[in-house]
């Protein structure tokens, strides 16, 4: 692994999730406001895990994921915006798998197991504009094993940062990727990061977005300023999350899955302050394709997933763009806010 600490470096990253063997990604952006979804394919099938950390999610079928449940394999992870509507992007995924051959055996045809998540970013332009069937199942035809699109694309189109003091004075989130390669086995991550709290560089305390002052000129710092006593503002509940997948070609267990995902909440927790609140659905999952037919042991695993997920969230954010709706005032990105300032 080579050294990351500034931006610079963080920005340079080469590495994705579709580096991961057995892994396809495929995005939908919805060109009529900022809203869109993120496929993560594994068709050919992938032990999964999922852990969800935050208060107020938004899912389907992370119960069959539970390390003690039937099902072994699942066949893809959906991301999406449009809150509880964006689930319907999921179904998208299982059509367009079914008529790829993939899915669960059931004697009398395939079922195509995918687990969603989504986030809330309806307060940007037509809320009645979300992911549906047509959009997930556009997304998967568009799988690659390129890197990804990363910023603000996907499902992380909508997504917005740093709102603990009002939307107004929030900033541009977005989607990012990351991996890692050691012994021939490689870990990675997409992040959708909608956060309610900043971002920082992980490695270097940096505050890189978030929410701003008053005049919105300079950033204010949430930590510091809940440590000073400055009141939040009233938060809808749901209304941030950051989403994402963490995926393997190692040989893994439906349990070591499990704690992948658990671990991998870690570099969130690094990148994200604060993370996990009452109004965050925070949700990971985890893939194991086993492509590589070898594995590191869950100690070198855990580490690789969790640096994954950190820069993958940093990248989301410094690669997002800012995207102007019509009567509402335009939220600046990393990249538009480091130009002004």
């Amino acid at each position: 692994m080579t050294s990351i600490s500034s931006v610079q470096d963080l920005l340079a990253h080469q590495g994705h999730i579709a580096r991961v063997k057995g892994i396809r990604v495929g995005q939908f952006t919805d060109a009529r406001r900022p809203t869109g979804c993120t496929a993560v394919l594994c068709a050919e099938g992938a032990v999964g895990g999922v852990d969800v950390r935050g208060a107020a999610p938004g899912t389907r079928e992370t119960d069959l994921l539970h390390p003690s449940n039937l099902v072994q394999e699942v066949h893809g992870i959906m991301l999406a915006g449009g809150s509880a509507w964006g689930l319907d992007a999921a179904t998208g995924a299982v059509q367009w798998l079914e008529e790829q051959g993939a899915g669960l055996n059931i004697g009398v045809g395939r079922i195509p197991l995918v687990p969603a998540a989504v986030l809330f970013d309806v307060m940007l332009g037509n809320m009645r504009i979300r992911p549906d069937v047509a959009a997930g199942y556009a997304a998967c035809q568009s799988a690659h094993t390129d890197r990804p699109a990363e910023g603000s694309v996907g499902a992380g189109a909508g997504a917005v940062v740093g709102k603990v003091f009002g939307h107004e004075r929030a900033m541009k989130g977005g989607i990012g990727t990351a991996s890692f390669t050691v012994d021939g086995v490689t870990v990675g991550a997409i992040i959708a990061c909608n956060a309610l709290g900043d971002v920082l560089n992980p490695f270097s305390g940096e505050l890189l977005a978030g929410a701003r002052t008053v005049d919105g000129q300079q950033l204010r710092n949430t930590r510091d300023a809940l440590l000073a006593g400055e009141e939040p503002r009233p938060i809808l509940a749901g209304s941030n999350t950051t989403i994402g997948v963490v995926a393997t070609d190692a040989v893994i267990t439906k349990a070591q899955a499990h704690r992948l995902a658990v671990v991998a909440h870690d570099g969130l927790a690094r990148a994200i302050n604060p993370v996990h609140t009452m109004s965050d659905g925070d949700s990971l999952f985890a893939l194991g394709t086993g492509q590589s037919g070898k594995s590191l042991g869950m100690m070198t695993l855990s580490t690789l997933a969790a640096e994954a997920v950190a820069v993958a969230t940093v990248r989301a954010i410094l690669l997002a763009q800012s995207v102007p709706i019509a009567g509402q005032a335009t939220l600046p990105s990393y990249q538009d806010f480091n130009t002004k300032n």
